[in-house]
């Protein structure tokens, strides 16, 4: 029979990387995991990388790392104290951790600054510890009453 230049694939238990391999260990972790150790040590290189710091606390509320999620806000609002994406994120890392009188300071400061997704607000899961609030609903009224 002809060689046909193309190697067998070898049967399932021959695919598995060795055990404690370097391919073995990366092959195993999720891309979330893998994320979070790399924008961890980038953030330790350049702490004011707005963007980094961005995905690094979603991916840390994600993990249901809250607190350290919040850390990472609180970073980034402290580079960028003119965002109010930055202090959106805030309000919701707050609201997560079921901080209210955080949460709807940093939501206030957002809005103050120009967030006015309001539809986006009333519905976002991450504000529902805060949404029944009054004060929360006062916020929206009189924002929404300025546009």
């Amino acid at each position: 029979m002809p060689h046909s230049g193309k190697r067998p694939t070898p049967p399932a238990s021959e695919n598995a990387f060795p055990p404690g391999s370097v391919i073995g260990f990366l092959a195993e972790r999720s891309q979330l995991d893998f994320e979070l150790e790399f924008f961890g040590k980038l953030i330790a290189a350049v702490p004011a990388f707005t963007e980094v710091l961005r995905v690094q606390a979603s991916n840390l509320t994600i993990k249901g790392r809250v607190a350290d999620g919040l850390a990472i806000d609180r970073q980034l609002v402290a580079t960028r104290p003119s965002d109010p994406t930055a202090h959106y994120n805030l309000a919701c890392r707050y609201a997560l951790l079921k901080q209210p009188d955080q949460a709807l300071g940093s939501l206030r400061k957002a809005v103050e600054l120009g967030y006015r997704d309001f539809g986006f607000m009333e519905e976002d899961q991450d504000l529902d510890s805060i949404r029944k609030d009054p004060r929360f609903r006062q916020l929206v009224r009189e924002y929404r009453s300025r546009q």
